[in-house]
């Protein structure tokens, strides 16, 4: 039996990102929550996402595809041996996590339609292997922006 998550609280900077069809279930499936997530505003035609998933449950899942109405595409980047490559999907681990971050695995948003400023949020739909899709509103913070904790 599935259960869609409702919310999940920021694991750092106590924002609060809504989720939108997360799945979980009673049957030791993924659990998904999303919670760091920002934006560095972007200084070209291309911008970089950042986000941490965390599975509560006992299933381990994959982040398959990313989407945003401000992209002509979003990709998912990792980095190996210091170079960052397209990727079709990373993994969830079952109680772990997925982090995203500056100089390791991240989003590309490319071709973007409008540059967002610091202080809006993009909204960007997860799309999992098993679980149900994610919507999460990125806040846009400065280009130079490092976060302290979370990553």
């Amino acid at each position: 039996m599935r259960r869609p998550a409702a919310a999940a609280m920021v694991v750092a900077g106590a924002l609060a990102l809504t989720l939108t069809g997360c799945g979980g279930s009673d049957d030791g499936a993924a659990e998904l929550s999303v919670g760091s997530a920002y934006m560095p505003q972007p200084v070209s035609d291309m911008a970089a996402g950042f986000l941490t998933i965390t599975n509560d449950g006992d299933s381990a899942d994959r982040l398959t595809s990313v989407s945003s109405d401000i992209a002509g595409q979003v990709t998912v980047h990792e980095t190996v041996d210091g170079a960052m490559q397209e990727t079709e999907a990373l993994d969830i681990p079952a109680h772990g996590s997925l982090v995203l971050e500056s100089g390791g695995s991240h989003l590309m948003f490319e071709q973007l339609k409008r540059k967002p400023k610091q202080g809006q949020e993009v909204s960007v739909e997860l799309r999992f292997a098993e679980s149900d899709p994610v919507t999460v509103e990125i806040p846009v913070k400065p280009a130079t922006y490092t976060p302290k904790t979370g990553h």
